[in-house]
């Protein structure tokens, strides 16, 4: 068997798992939760998450996966033979498919969105005509299929080309231009007339704002973010070097990460105060209010065309990311070429992420629990799989794993004097925990449930 696999570089390393992490969750999903919460005091509670909660967990899963360089199934076996925590790889690679279902779902929107824009089609219409071609575009059947199918094709394009070429290479490419086009948003947007009141609404915080329901949106907005609980970024830390210092790469990605979530609450909140639209949209900012302001801007037809290049850029290195899971499980465990496994996965993804599609117009007339397949295959994996996911990778690492191996890790078989181990160890196996449970039993209704019996 050949040698496994790593990152050639530094750069490699931190541009792929922050490509990992940032995504449609924090250019789309961030700033509508972010706006329906209340701005200021959401980020603020979301801060707090990232360091007490994401840090621990991405620290947890770089310590498993850089300990064995193997797949998540394969190094829980390696590290507590007999151990019953190595099905957490099932549960990943399960969400992970899911999540590569519906994600190129939305994805393939923002692909014909673009399409859109490159020829001139977003131009010149009133509020109610965008909200009609939205509903136009994810009530056609072949359009939602076709755009979602030539996004699963350009993964499949990078990820059969392997590790260093593949990965490696297109996010090193890509994640650079993102943080270039996101701060060219940035300072179009600080320009715009009444701006300030954007800024104000996400940076002054209003702590009456804050209840039980927000300060769990934070917290599940946060897991969502950084792809915890996948083994996302276990897989990814397989491929590490012995020299990559855990601590820090994991608090750099994090910071990145929750960068890019402020940038785009910065593009997108003063745009929308500037031009009388409801922070509060939701998830049609994207797709509805923002073309509307583009259109109303000096050079709008160039930022449409720059903006949803941007969200293809983020969507491509998150997919690729979630994709590695299944890939890397069938290469090592059924000794499966690249190429096959690759041909497998994108295949699975095709014939679900088809479903999803369809679950907005052929198809939603099938529901399950009251949800179509697109919103079961979100729930499921967003609210139960990585919640359940990165409590056991905790749980794991924390009061499992032989803590010899975890301090030897952290600091690079004690080459690194870590400050923060005593404080991270216990994030890891408490806090998250912890955190991770209440957010679960909220989103099951437990906490509801109780209070009905009580009251």
């Amino acid at each position: 068997m050949s040698e496994r696999a790593q990152f050639a570089t530094k750069m490699g390393v931190i541009a792929t798992s922050v490509g990992s992490a940032v995504g449609l969750g924090n250019i789309w999903r961030f700033p509508y939760e972010a706006g329906v919460h209340g701005g200021g005091a959401f980020i603020l509670i979301y801060i707090l998450c990232v360091l007490l909660l994401g840090i621990p967990v991405i620290i947890a899963e770089f310590v498993i996966g850089r300990s064995t360089h193997k797949n998540a199934n394969s190094a829980i076996k390696l590290l507590a033979p007999g151990s019953k925590f190595r099905y957490v790889s099932y549960i990943g690679i399960i969400a992970s498919v899911m999540i590569l279902s519906f994600y190129s779902v939305v994805a393939g929107w923002i692909l014909e969105y673009l399409f859109q824009s490159i020829i001139g089609n977003l131009n010149g219409h009133t509020s109610q005509e965008y909200s009609e071609m939205f509903n136009s575009l994810t009530g056609s059947p072949w359009r939602s299929v076709l755009w979602t199918t030539l996004f699963l094709g350009a993964n499949f394009f990078i990820l059969r080309k392997g590790v260093q070429k593949g990965i490696e290479r297109i996010s090193n490419l890509l994640m650079p231009i993102l943080f270039l086009l996101l701060l060219l948003f940035c300072v179009n947007s600080l320009l715009l007339p009444n701006a300030q009141k954007g800024i104000e609404f996400m940076f002054r915080p209003d702590f009456t704002q804050i209840s039980p329901s927000m300060i769990v949106g934070a917290m599940g907005q946060a897991f969502f973010s950084l792809s915890l609980g996948l083994t996302c970024l276990l897989t990814y830390a397989s491929y590490f070097n012995d020299k990559t210092p855990l601590v820090k790469s994991a608090t750099i990605i994090a910071i990145l990460d929750t960068f890019v979530a402020i940038l785009a609450g910065i593009i997108i909140f003063p745009a929308v105060f500037s031009f009388g639209a409801e922070p509060t949209a939701g998830p049609k900012l994207v797709f509805e209010i923002l073309p509307n302001i583009f259109q109303q801007m000096p050079g709008g037809y160039l930022w449409s065309i720059a903006f949803f290049i941007l969200l293809f850029f983020a969507s491509i290195t998150s997919t690729i990311s979630m994709s590695e899971i299944f890939i890397t499980f069938c290469t090592e465990e059924y000794r499966m070429s690249r190429k096959k496994a690759t041909r497998i996965n994108i295949a699975i993804a095709l014939v679900l992420g088809t479903l999803c599609a369809l679950s907005f117009n052929s198809l939603s007339h099938i529901t399950l629990f009251d949800k179509t397949v697109f919103d079961l295959f979100d729930y499921i994996s967003s609210n139960i799989m990585l919640p359940a996911g990165g409590f056991i990778l905790a749980v794991f690492v924390g009061w499992v794993m032989n803590k010899n191996i975890v301090k030897k890790q952290l600091t690079n078989n004690g080459e690194l004097n870590v400050r923060t181990m005593r404080p991270i160890l216990f994030c890891i196996k408490y806090v998250a925990p912890i955190a991770i449970v209440v957010i679960f039993l909220y989103v099951i209704g437990f906490f509801d449930y109780v209070s009905t019996l009580l009251f």
